[in-house]
């Protein structure tokens, strides 16, 4: 009994074994797969605005080509537009837009300013372009 028994008189406890605890724990484990469960949904979130945003640009995109169509085509054919409104439609890229064009005076009266307000259709309750741009009236050639 001299190993159990030190020189004081006490009895010594035997060293703890040494713990054989490999792996995680279950509450350890739920709690990885819960943090890692929130950071995917914040990411698929994120992409699907992404996703959303794009629509969106791409509408901005094909109306402002819309306007630049309309006065082009105004500029090319060098009409004279009187004062006022016109409206129309048109599609660009598979979407169906409708502009209004107005035609205002200027203090030189050989231009004429042409703002182009581009909509999603029906009505004019949500613009997602706007161009202005300048006619000048052709002179007049002479024989």
């Amino acid at each position: 009994m001299s190993n159990w028994f030190g020189s004081s008189g006490r009895a010594r406890h035997p060293a703890p074994r040494a713990s054989l605890r490999v792996g995680f724990t279950l509450i350890e484990v739920l709690v990885a797969l819960a943090i890692v469960s929130i950071a995917l949904l914040a990411a698929l979130r994120a992409a699907g605005q992404g996703t959303s945003n794009v629509d969106v640009l791409r509408s901005r995109l094909l109306a402002g080509w819309v306007a630049e169509n309309v006065l082009a085509e105004q500029r090319a054919r060098g009409d004279w537009l009187p004062l006022g409104i016109q409206r129309g439609a048109e599609q660009q890229g598979g979407i169906a837009f409708a502009w209004r064009e107005e035609v205002i005076a200027t203090p030189n009266a050989r231009f004429r300013r042409v703002d182009i307000r581009v909509f999603v259709p029906p009505g004019e309750t949500h613009q997602i372009g706007h161009l202005t741009g300048f006619l000048v009236d052709p002179p007049v050639v002479s024989p």
